[in-house]
């Protein structure tokens, strides 16, 4: 059996989803393949890492609880680093970047979801990468020396990155694949029931109308202008 441990960065502002989403799924890796056979990943742990033990609000007012801090954190195997309207903070917080940057180090697996991306990115770890994120701001990728590759999920060596919010669901169920076979992802989707059948198709802008395009991109505009403003200073003084 395995020890595998996986950890999820939580930081205030954070989009719940891009977290609780992949955390869902990938906090059921010792599913076991078939009633006949154990896990090898019976042994899995599911960290949950933030500054302090008190309680992060998410950006639409969940607080969510850790589990373990920055400092106490055991290594992990795989990270993962959602994104939020907190993002632009957390981008100028060198507790979070640098538990980040020590993680993936030793990490088998680099991930994130949405907005995510750019606090991979601002620690170096997307550079010379395919990469994606949040529809509204793949143009900012080249600010983290990424390239924007258009896809729901995009692996590039041990880094995997992800769309909007929603798309970590789908990243966290390749992974799962990958480590412990195609019959415990999908075993873990039929727990979950994940079967989506939306009442619309419109969740990208290739499907969706131009009205509800323009809209959020004008609710998206102030957290990519943080975005932008944020990763430009940060390079230029990594650059000094």
């Amino acid at each position: 059996m395995s020890e595998f441990n996986v950890g999820f960065v939580v930081f205030p502002g954070i989009t719940q989803l891009d977290f609780t989403g992949p955390f869902e799924v990938l906090s059921r890796l010792a599913t076991p393949p078939s009633m006949s056979e154990p896990s090898r990943f019976a042994n899995a742990q599911t960290y949950v890492a933030a500054k302090t033990m008190a309680p992060v609000e998410s950006d639409r007012g969940l607080l969510l609880m850790p589990n373990c801090t920055f400092e106490d954190c055991p290594p992990l195997d795989l990270i993962c680093v959602p994104g939020g309207a907190g993002i632009v903070e957390a981008l100028a917080d060198a507790e979070t970047l640098g538990f980040i940057s020590r993680q993936a180090a030793g990490a088998r697996y680099v991930t994130s979801v949405c907005i995510g991306a750019f606090l991979l990115g601002a620690v170096g770890l997307l550079r010379g990468k395919r990469a994606t994120t949040h529809w509204a701001h793949t143009s900012l990728l080249p600010l983290v020396g990424a390239t924007y590759e258009k896809a729901r999920i995009v692996r590039d060596g041990n880094v995997f990155t992800s769309a909007g919010v929603s798309a970590g669901l789908d990243f966290a169920f390749a992974i799962i694949a990958e480590l412990a076979g195609v019959d415990v992802a999908k075993a873990i989707q039929l727990s979950i029931e994940y079967d989506p059948e939306p009442p619309f198709d419109a969740g990208h802008p290739d499907k969706a109308s131009k009205a509800a395009t323009a809209l959020m991109t004008q609710r998206n505009a102030a957290a990519r202008a943080g975005i932008e403003q944020a990763l430009g200073g940060r390079l230029a003084s990594s650059a000094n």
